[in-house]
């Protein structure tokens, strides 16, 4: 969890330094300090209790910091969000810069296109308002990044049954 942190942190670093809002770039850059900081130190908490062993008050500690890190990636996600809502300037060179760009472009894209079919197919009530039930939900970043395949990891996500084994309700 602290090095998902890190990666977030880095993320939001690269869109606060391209973003062409101030004001978005430094609600960006607050976020993505707070969550250095919790990062950090969930990573302290986390070696602490690997040393001292089981107790209460260090997994109540424990679970309250992956609580708080988790809070402070939702709130990067959504200044990121805003950011690239706002626009981006053109990165330089830099692959690891591109690809965070062609990420939230795309993210962009899909807002974009969801935008105007709602626009186009929006159902209204006898009062013109919109009705919600059965409205899609806007993209955000984080339901594009879970409809990507990771590329950083060959982790299947069910183990496939081994010559001779079979599979039971009790395996999934």
């Amino acid at each position: 969890m602290v090095s998902d942190g890190q990666v977030v942190v880095k993320f939001g670093n690269i869109l606060a330094k391209h973003c062409l809002d101030q004001r978005c770039s430094t609600e960006l850059l607050h976020a993505t300090e707070h969550t250095q900081s919790i990062s950090s130190q969930l990573g302290i908490v986390a070696r602490v209790k690997a040393v001292t062993g089981e107790s209460k008050a260090s997994s109540e500690l424990l679970l309250s910091n992956v609580q708080n890190l988790n809070q402070a990636v939702q709130h990067v996600l959504r200044a990121a969000e805003a950011a690239c809502v706002k626009g981006l300037g053109q990165p330089p060179a830099d692959p690891e810069e591109e690809e965070v760009a062609a990420f939230c472009q795309q993210w962009r894209k899909n807002l974009t296109e969801h935008r105007a079919k709602e626009a186009l197919n929006s159902d209204r009530d006898e009062l013109g308002l919109r009705k919600t039930q059965g409205a899609k939900a806007e993209p955000t970043l984080m339901s594009l990044e879970q409809e990507q395949p990771p590329q950083s990891r060959n982790i299947p996500k069910h183990p496939s049954p081994r010559r001779g084994h079979t599979v039971t309700k009790r395996h999934l």
